[in-house]
């Protein structure tokens, strides 16, 4: 598979939210922009971070018209008492396959002893499906820059 770029439309994926519901891209298209974040492991000192900073710059997300949406390739079940415990008000996605970060060339080969992990990394997804940021890092304990991020949603609305 040829590797994504700014300007390319994203692939469209399906994901598992809970056991009972599902997440797929192109339902969600047409609204509001997307930010799409593949992180390496629940519950990891850098991850906390990441999405608990995200969690607290919430509402300037929404101003900016986006929808926030991450994803790693843990357990759904993991997944879902993550989201509880720091009271994560966006999805949670399930890649367990790894699929989906494989199709946008945000996967590591290996990491450390694990094979398949999510690379950390960032997407914006305007309402049609075109992908106008994109941010991959082969460092898990590097985060993205979220002012970069929300330069690129501003300029969206």
């Amino acid at each position: 598979m040829s590797e994504i770029k700014i300007g390319d439309k994203a692939p469209d994926f399906e994901l598992i939210e809970t056991l009972e519901n599902t997440w797929k891209l192109s339902d969600h298209l047409g609204g509001k922009n997307i930010l799409l974040l593949f992180f390496p492991l629940a519950y990891s000192p850098p991850c906390t971070e990441e999405l608990c900073g995200i969690r607290d710059g919430f509402n300037e997300f929404q101003s900016l018209d986006a929808e926030v949406i991450a994803v790693s390739i843990d357990h759904p079940f993991v997944l879902d008492a993550w989201k509880k415990e720091l009271e994560l008000p966006f999805s949670l996605l399930s890649d367990f396959n790894t699929d989906v970060c494989r199709s946008f060339g945000a996967c590591h080969t290996s990491l450390g002893p694990l094979k398949g992990v999510a690379k950390r990394s960032a997407f914006v997804i305007d309402n049609e499906g075109v992908i106008r940021y994109q941010w991959i890092s082969d460092d898990p304990g590097v985060l993205p820059n979220i002012d970069e991020i929300r330069q690129v949603l501003d300029g969206l609305k």
